[in-house]
């Protein structure tokens, strides 16, 4: 398993040719995760570093209710590692908070790119909807976390759009937090539409927690599972996209090297 810390031991490290150590990747998430969000989280960081095992892989978890993210990262990171938010959509805490961070680190660790919108998080999150019964009269809703931040807002319609046309039916977004419509208004919205209909919330959610929680309170005949559990390896297309954010940034710093 990997080290739950920012700057693990250097297990399996290797140098190219040129005797250069090779990137470290850092996957970070914020908030106080649950012990089934950590388990779950870790599940995927097992997964990248299996895929690749020559490379140094840990993780961080950043408290950003009770700590300053850009400080908790400045103090924590590594010179030479590849930050990997693992978020679904890139809000305050990604362009604010972990930027900053690393402005305070100079040129000592880079910030990859957030994880969607990407079509492999909708072929996961169409998995999860089909698991869990989806028939053809059911209506969609996606339920998102919600951010202050307009672009993290668009970029869950634009996931919206991408699982509707994956599933060939209309998908209604509802926020958790933060933005609207909230996830309450949306189903109870739908109803109204679509009166006898069952509404089915596909999570678009990480893992479990608080917001999975409060999306599976929201009204909903049906939740499907997050995108990662405790009880399950990760989705092979999770942890290729992870490995390709990496891949973006590390390809970039030699190409300046």
């Amino acid at each position: 398993m990997v080290a739950e810390m920012v700057g693990s031991t250097d297990v399996g490290i290797q140098a190219d040719d040129s005797g250069a150590r090779p990137l470290r990747l850092v996957a970070v998430t914020h908030g106080a995760p649950s012990a089934e969000n950590r388990q779950a989280v870790i599940r995927l960081v097992d997964g990248v570093a299996s895929e690749r095992p020559e490379l140094d892989v840990s993780i961080s978890f950043v408290d950003a209710a009770n700590r300053d993210v850009a400080a908790s990262l400045a103090a924590a990171a590594e010179p030479d590692a590849v930050i990997v938010p693992l978020v679904l959509s890139a809000g305050f805490h990604v362009r604010t908070g972990l930027s900053l961070g690393l402005d305070r680190l100079g040129d000592a660790a880079e910030l990859a790119g957030e994880l969607g919108p990407d079509d492999r998080i909708v072929a996961v999150l169409a998995h999860r909807l089909r698991t869990l019964g989806l028939d053809d009269d059911d209506s969609v809703v996606l339920a998102a976390a919600g951010s202050n931040d307009p672009r993290a807002v668009r970029e869950c319609f634009e996931t919206a759009r991408r699982l509707a046309h994956r599933l060939g039916r209309p998908v209604t977004v509802g926020f958790i937090a933060a933005a609207i419509p909230r996830l309450p208004d949306a189903i109870e919205m739908i109803r109204e539409v679509h009166p006898g209909s069952r509404v089915v919330v596909g999570a678009y959610l990480l893992a479990p927690g608080t917001f999975y929680d409060a999306a599976g309170a929201s009204g909903g005949d049906l939740i499907a599972d997050p995108l990662l559990l405790p009880g399950e390896s990760a989705p092979h297309e999770l942890v290729e996209l992870v490995l390709e954010r990496f891949a973006a940034v590390d390809a970039s710093h030699w190409e300046r090297a």
